[in-house]
């Protein structure tokens, strides 16, 4: 594995990198205002798999090819805005749980709208060609070609690092968002507004990643 001189700088990398606020915490947080406390959970963990995903193709080797063909980088890039602009306007267009719902329909509604913030934001992420990307550029720095493990298991076992650090925050603010909400007046009105809040979020992260550059 790689030495200290190495472990240290990449620990204080990855804290910093999770800790600064991103896409990634403004897409659990949308996803919190629009389908409440366990929505952000589900949203969380299907991030954390689809950035597994890239962990494993950056340590395979797969994912520089979106380095070296342009034309892949570009429609998985158009791909996942338009994804997450879809999903913004269904946010929008779509009730809430909690507005106007049987008590005996509530809990299966809740439910459903978790496996739903789930699959999406795997998908999100694994269309994300900025995250896969990030994974090509920064693990390899903290490889050490002297240890003991093959470069891919370091680059491997440092991305699920760098993964799960991300989790953490990415959890922290779905925490926060909801004790947000929680402190609001809770009626039609405030979730007509959360829902406004968290599918105006995703839009804005779509047209973001569509318009910016690498």
């Amino acid at each position: 594995m790689s030495n200290w001189d190495l472990l240290l700088p990449f620990l204080a990398a990855t804290v910093v990198f999770a800790l600064i606020p991103g896409p990634a915490l403004l897409y659990t947080a949308a996803q919190t205002l629009a389908h409440g406390r366990r929505g952000g959970f589900m949203a969380a963990l299907g991030l954390q798999i689809g950035g597994l995903f890239h962990v494993a193709a950056a340590a395979l080797g797969l994912s520089a090819l979106l380095a070296v063909v342009p034309t892949l980088y570009t429609a998985l890039k158009i791909i996942g805005a338009l994804y997450l602009v879809y999903m913004g306007i269904s946010i929008i267009r779509t009730r809430l749980a909690t507005e106007e719902a049987e008590p005996g329909a509530l809990n299966g509604k809740v439910r459903k709208q978790g496996r739903s913030a789930f699959i999406q934001s795997m998908s999100v992420e694994m269309l994300n060609p900025k995250t896969a990307m990030f994974f090509v550029a920064f693990l390899p720095q903290f490889a050490d070609p002297t240890a003991s493990f093959p470069i891919w298991l370091q680059m491997l076992i440092l991305g699920i690092i760098v993964n799960l650090a991300v989790t953490f925050a990415d959890v922290a603010a779905v925490f926060l968002t909801n004790a947000v909400m929680a402190g609001l007046r809770k009626g039609r009105h405030t979730m007509r507004i959360a829902r406004w809040a968290g599918g105006s979020i995703l839009i804005g992260l779509g047209v973001n990643l569509a318009i910016t550059q690498r």
